[in-house]
């Protein structure tokens, strides 16, 4: 099926006769599924795909529920002919079907419901972290322009804050743009607070909260952090050690052909979410390591064994961070290393026997 939010172009072939039936349904779930029923007691047992995308993991939820074997392809390793010019809904549903027959489809998961309320919750807050990022940048461009510049240390704190009010502008319409981008920068910190408690409840007593503990036990990784990529990347147990980097986009690209081996920069596959907090993470373990209170507070909450490992993790992680500084490496490309090494021992906490 070449699904769509307006439309659903399907096709079907016959594995005996190799008779092909296609038609338009949908949009609605349960047009889709009424479809396939009709298929299935004309021409017998039936298995399903569509593409991942936009329009989500329901019609998958509806097709399995009502008895049909179901899976939701990666678009990015459908095989296409390279000479293929020509696409429509209709050939797309026909490779699809092709594919499917061949057993060429590569799945990906289907979130449980639980996952994908709290992933939605967390892509909501960082939504909601870059508006208010974007916002105070359009505000502090705003007064550069206007000569206030403030020098009074960090900005966005509550010094700062007392700054931004004392300032007054005299044309109207300067005075307008900065109270609209002031009041919503403050309504933001408002919301991502809100947001914030939100997750650390569920963070607290959830399915999530076992997991969300043991990975927390790692330096950079808070709870909301530990929070997003236990709901991120689901079961971890379809990983390995070597494989999760991959699956994130962190590991080196490569064309390499006869003698010639060429590597570039990462892939950027996989969850783009996860790897930019594993990123972020990172640059923790540059500085020296000294467990201080807050490390030792989230240790105890998780089990003994995870917070050994996870002291085993930290201090392996600042070695690598000075090895690769003594080589001078590029403290960027040295970071994007550290992300790949944290991912593995992100993995090794998630699927331990506690």
């Amino acid at each position: 099926m070449d699904v769509h939010a307006r439309s659903v172009r399907a096709a079907a072939i016959d594995t005996v006769t190799g008779e092909v039936v296609s038609a338009t349904v949908g949009p609605a779930v349960a047009a889709v599924v009424e479809w396939v029923r009709k298929v299935a007691e004309e021409h017998g047992p039936v298995a399903t795909t569509y593409e991942a995308g936009p329009t989500g993991y329901g019609l998958v939820r509806a097709l399995r529920a009502a008895g049909f074997g179901c899976e939701v392809a990666a678009p990015s390793k459908l095989l296409r002919p390279s000479g293929d010019r020509v696409k429509t809904d209709k050939r797309d549903a026909l490779l699809l079907a092709r594919l499917l027959r061949l057993d060429e489809i590569t799945s990906v998961r289907v979130p449980t419901q639980a996952e994908e309320d709290a992933r939605d919750l967390v892509r909501a807050r960082d939504d909601l972290r870059r508006d208010l990022m974007a916002t105070r940048h359009r505000l502090g461009k705003l007064l550069l322009r206007h000569g206030h510049v403030y020098d009074g240390g960090d900005a966005w704190t509550g010094k700062h804050d007392a700054w931004l009010r004392q300032i007054t502008f005299t044309r109207p319409g300067t005075r307008t743009a900065f109270e609209q981008y002031y009041a919503r920068a403050t309504g933001l910190v408002t919301d991502r607070k809100r947001m914030d408690k939100q997750i650390s409840a569920l963070a607290a007593d959830s399915e999530f909260t076992d997991l969300t503990h043991r990975l927390a036990c790692l330096r950079g990784i808070d709870t909301l952090t530990a929070f997003a990529l236990a709901v991120e990347l689901g079961d971890w147990h379809r990983f390995t050690g070597s494989t999760i980097a991959a699956y994130l986009g962190l590991v080196p690209s490569e064309h390499s052909s006869g003698e010639s081996k060429n590597r570039g920069a990462i892939t950027k596959a996989g969850n783009p979410h996860a790897r930019r907090l594993l990123i972020e993470a990172a640059w923790h373990h540059k500085a020296a390591y000294k467990p201080g209170k807050t490390m030792h507070d989230r240790w105890a909450l998780a089990p003994a064994a995870a917070a050994e490992r996870g002291d085993a993790g930290n201090r392996r992680l600042h070695q690598r961070w000075q090895v690769l500084s003594a080589h001078k490496k590029k403290h960027t490309v040295a970071n994007t290393a550290i992300a790949r090494e944290l991912a593995g021992w992100c993995w090794s906490l998630a699927v331990m026997d506690t």
